[in-house]
This record gives structure tokens, C-alpha cells and sequence, in this order.
């Protein structure tokens, strides 16, 4: 059985996961236990205790997360306390506010039929724990794993290819569920004045490589896509209420339908097909992970013209300039894992390599994409 919790908030092969964070910034669940129950007895309004505190089966890279059964008024309470990250871990973002993630969630579960998991407290202080946290119900099902990832086999390529096209229709669904509601203006950062939402992101993603090289040798490759980003970012795009790490990796799923949507920290405003494009490029992601391993992996799975294809359909709008948006996605992702190995280089996890762009697992991806060659060998249903 997994949980909410059965999944990183940012996807890597192998052992690397391992590498997002040293140990010795790990939280120790039984140390915060005594502390947890006080706190959740106020909340409650009767005693409450914890019978058992543990971390998670997966991996996580931008925030703890704890398994945590706690019992009050009578009542078993299976719970997943996520944990905002320690200085000490040299986070993997410069910034995390899990109380508007909780809010954001909130906002989803009172305004839309999108699956979250049951909410709740969150408590913004470091005064209890050490750190803010929130408190989720934990929600039964399975999740496409990222370690090792889910082309490499799993309960997902146990199924059917009928249970893969209903688990991709459906969450293409949530997607254009997301994509209708109304913007929650006062939970998402605004851009500045007379700044697209698009233009807003990409400067946000200029920032974030700044902050990710500012002590450090900054990668060929990237600021070679940055550039490009630039220079053909499409002129006109709708904006949305964007989901932001709208991948597979970040929903349970039961009888392969979503039951609860995950890890909404990336939400923004943002043209609806930038979330589109990003689960597009972390499938992409892992299907060439398989094909370097020599796995077939899924290849039938989550095809991009499909997907494009499904969306329209789902929210009766058609998707545009999807090659721009899959690329800038792909680099976005780069530059997420440029930031985590060279945190392993910091911890002594891993070498300084001699080319800054052999931190980049997807490198040779994105320079495709950059070159326009990519598509010519993946095939699919154009």
C-alpha cells in the first residue's frame, strides 16, 4: 500500500535521491513526536497521542515528510506531516511556505472536483518542531514511482495498456479541471506590472539559476536555453491557475484513477500549456532514462500527441506552440537537476565534474530539443 508520501518532489534515477539532502539533516520522527502530540491536542480539543512516527517509503527532496498514526477523541488518524527543510539541508529552493501550499490545497477542495488529500492543520511557525509543517490525512493507493522509475517496471506496466490510456485520460481530465478554475489571485505571486504571466516565469526561472550559480561555475547548456527561451517565446498565451509540478509522479492513484493530487508548491499563473508540457517532459525523462538503461520502458505511454490531443478535448481548448513550452519545461527541469548535484558536490556525495553540464542528466535531451532533432527519433502519434 503507498501513500501521499510515496514520491519525490523532484524525480532522479538510481541512488541520486539519496544525494538530495545529507543525512545529518534529516528530521529523527521519534524526536518530534512529544512536541507533534501536545500540538495536535490543541488542535483537536482532546488528548491525543502518536502510536507510531516514521518517514516515508520515498524519497523527497524539497520538504520532510513523516508518517505519523495518532489517535484522539476515540478515533484512529492516519496522517503524512510534511516539514518545510532545514538551512542546514542547503534546500534545494531558495524559498518554501507549506502554508500556502496548505491554503492552495484548501482553495482546490472547496472550488473544483480535483482529488486532494484531506486537510488538516498547518502550523507557519518554527515553535513546535523546528520548523512550519501542515498536517494531511494519508490516502491509500499507489503512485508511478521515481526511484527506480516507473518505465523501469512497475505496477504501472504490470496493467493493461487499457489501464494505462484510462489512468492518462483521467488525469489529462484533472489537468483541464485545474486549468478552470478561477485564479486564487491572493495565493499566487503576481507579475509585475505590464509582465505576461508567461514573461513573469521565465524571470523566475532566470532568478532561480542566479540563485543556483551564484558560488559556483554555472553550465554552458543552460544559458545557451535561456537564451533560446527568450528569443522564441511565443508572442500570445492564455493564463491559468497552473498546477506547476503537474506530473504522474504526484498523484495517487487507485484502480489506475487519480485519488489525490500532490506537491502543489509550484502553483502559478501561468499559460495552460506550460503544465501540459511539463508532465510531457518528465515522462520524456524517464522513457530515455529506460532507453539509456536498454529498457524498452512505456513508449506507448503518455505520447505527447496524444496528450495535446486529450487536453483539447478534456477542456475544449486547443494547445499551442507546444514545442516552445516542452523545451522550455525540459530546461526548466535541467536546472532543477544542475541545483541538486551540485548540492551533492557540496556534500561530498559526488565529484566536481571538469564540464559543468555533466550535472545535467537530461543534457543530451535538451540540447536535442535545442538543436530540433529531438522528436525526429522518439516516433508517436503525430
Amino acid at each position: 500500500m503507498a501513500t501521499d508520501t510515496d514520491n519525490t518532489d523532484g524525480p532522479l534515477p538510481g541512488n541520486s535521491a539519496e544525494m538530495a539532502r545529507p543525512s545529518a539533516s534529516r528530521l529523527a520522527p521519534e524526536t518530534i513526536a512529544p512536541a507533534l502530540a501536545e500540538w495536535l491536542t490543541s488542535k483537536a480539543g482532546s488528548p491525543a497521542t502518536i502510536t507510531k512516527v516514521s518517514p516515508p517509503d520515498g524519497n523527497g527532496m524539497s520538504s520532510e515528510t513523516v508518517i505519523v498514526d495518532a489517535e484522539w477523541d476515540g478515533q484512529e488518524h492516519p496522517l503524512v506531516v510534511r516539514v518545510a527543510p532545514s538551512p542546514e539541508s542547503d534546500p534545494v529552493f531558495p524559498e518554501y511556505d507549506l502554508d500556502n501550499q496548505f491554503r492552495l490545497m484548501d482553495y482546490v477542495a472547496k472550488t473544483t472536483d480535483v482529488p486532494v488529500p484531506p486537510l488538516y492543520w498547518s502550523e507557519p511557525s518554527e515553535e513546535v518542531i523546528g520548523a512550519p509543517f501542515i498536517v494531511m490525512g494519508r490516502v491509500d493507493g499507489l503512485v508511478p514511482p521515481d526511484v527506480l522509475p516507473y518505465t523501469f517496471g512497475s505496477w504501472m506496466s504490470e496493467g493493461t495498456q487499457e489501464d494505462r490510456r484510462k489512468l492518462q485520460q483521467e488525469t489529462v481530465q484533472v489537468l483541464a479541471d485545474i486549468h478552470a478554475a478561477p485564479l486564487p489571485a491572493d495565493l499566487l505571486e503576481a507579475p509585475y506590472e505590464g509582465e505576461t504571466a508567461l514573461a513573469a516565469h521565465i524571470r523566475r526561472a532566470n532568478e532561480f539559476y542566479a540563485w543556483t550559480t551564484r558560488d559556483r561555475p554555472g553550465s554552458p547548456l543552460i544559458e545557451r536555453a535561456l537564451i533560446w527561451v527568450r528569443d522564441n517565446m511565443p508572442a500570445t498565451h492564455d493564463s491559468v491557475f497552473s498546477w506547476g509540478d503537474a506530473r504522474i509522479g504526484n498523484v495517487i492513484y487507485r484502480d489506475f484513477s487519480p485519488v489525490a493530487v500532490l506537491d502543489w508548491e509550484m502553483a502559478t499563473r501561468a499559460p495552460r500549456e506550460l503544465d501540459v508540457a511539463w508532465g510531457i517532459a518528465l515522462h520524456r525523462f524517464f522513457q530515455d532514462i529506460a532507453g539509456m538503461a536498454n529498457l524498452e520502458g512505456m513508449p506507448e505511454f503518455w505520447d505527447r500527441y496524444d496528450v495535446e490531443a486529450a487536453y483539447a478535448e478534456a477542456s475544449g481548448v486547443p494547445l499551442h506552440d507546444m514545442d516552445f513550452y516542452i523545451t522550455y519545461a525540459t530546461l526548466y527541469y535541467s536546472m532543477v537537476l544542475f541545483r541538486v548535484q551540485c548540492r551533492a558536490v557540496e556534500f561530498g556525495q559526488a565529484e566536481e565534474p571538469a564540464n559543468p553540464d555533466d550535472k545535467i542528466l537530461n543534457q543530451a535531451t535538451l540540447r536535442a530539443m535545442l538543436d530540433g532533432t529531438y522528436w525526429d527519433g522518439v516516433g508517436g502519434n503525430k
